[in-house]
């Protein structure tokens, strides 16, 4: 009978334990969270003379998620400075908010530089897209060790559309590319068929990834597609934009530091 007692109180106990770590996490508090946002800085598509940059929609609607949970967002870019936006549609509420909003345009206007971000002050990463990504993400080593580093230190690191260029050649401690063996979603072939940008992008992100070890998922042109593995989320396109940002708050609600 004692035994029997001591076994009830013992599983009362734990009950009560996970209950309140369940509690903790669903009211746990986002204040202090710091997002680093990578923009691109590449201003042209290849040699067609055409503007790129970085894709309006693919920062705010993610930031659009974490600002109203009070998450502080910071913005890099490769060379620092105001970098070149694509997208340009104010006619999206969404877009509107985060371009009008004051912090942000002076944050975006003075983006930081690769050198000036200590990467262990971030909970995560995320790398928005737009054409430019292709041109001035996979080759710089500053911004690919600070993804990896984060990794290796309980981060998270995100990416939508032309972003997840910025994962290509990011290695974690142990020499792995990040994305090896993990599901990942990015901007496919088709897509940039369909652009007419097969033959102007310096390579496939869809092709490069795979090359990379990733599992690359697909889908339909233009309808959203995220997927989450450990700790990399990454979509397909703009439609998939919000849902990064959802996922992204998902992990950093659920991870056990920051």
């Amino acid at each position: 009978m004692k035994r029997l007692f001591i076994l009830i109180t013992l599983l009362a106990i734990a009950f009560l334990a996970s209950a309140q770590v369940e509690s903790t996490n669903e009211g746990r508090t986002m204040k202090g969270v710091k997002v680093l946002f990578v923009l691109s800085g590449h201003p042209v598509k290849g040699s067609t003379g055409k503007p790129t940059g970085w894709y309006l929609s693919e920062a705010a609607h993610p930031w659009k998620v974490l600002h109203d949970e009070g998450i502080e967002v910071d913005f890099m870019s490769a060379k620092g400075g105001k970098p070149p936006v694509d997208g340009f549609n104010l006619e999206d509420p969404i877009n509107r908010e985060f371009w009008e909003d004051p912090e942000v345009q002076k944050s975006i206007e003075n983006t930081y530089t690769p050198d000036q971000i200590n990467i262990r002050d971030y909970a995560a990463i995320h790398f928005v897209g737009g054409h430019g990504a292709m041109w001035d993400f996979p080759d710089n080593k500053e911004i690919a060790k600070l993804a990896g580093e984060l990794y290796d230190n309980n981060g998270i690191v995100a990416a939508v559309c032309h972003g997840p260029a910025g994962l290509v050649n990011v290695k974690l401690k142990d020499g792995s590319y990040l994305v090896s063996g993990k599901t990942v979603a990015a901007y496919t072939n088709a897509e940039e068929e369909a652009g007419g940008m097969t033959n102007v992008v310096p390579f496939l992100l869809e092709d490069k990834l795979k090359e990379r070890g990733a599992n690359h998922i697909a889908a339909p042109n233009k309808t959203e597609n995220v997927k989450v593995d450990e700790r990399l989320v990454t979509g397909q396109n703009p439609a998939s934009a919000k849902l990064v940002g959802l996922k992204i708050l998902e992990l950093l609600k659920t991870q056990p530091a920051y």
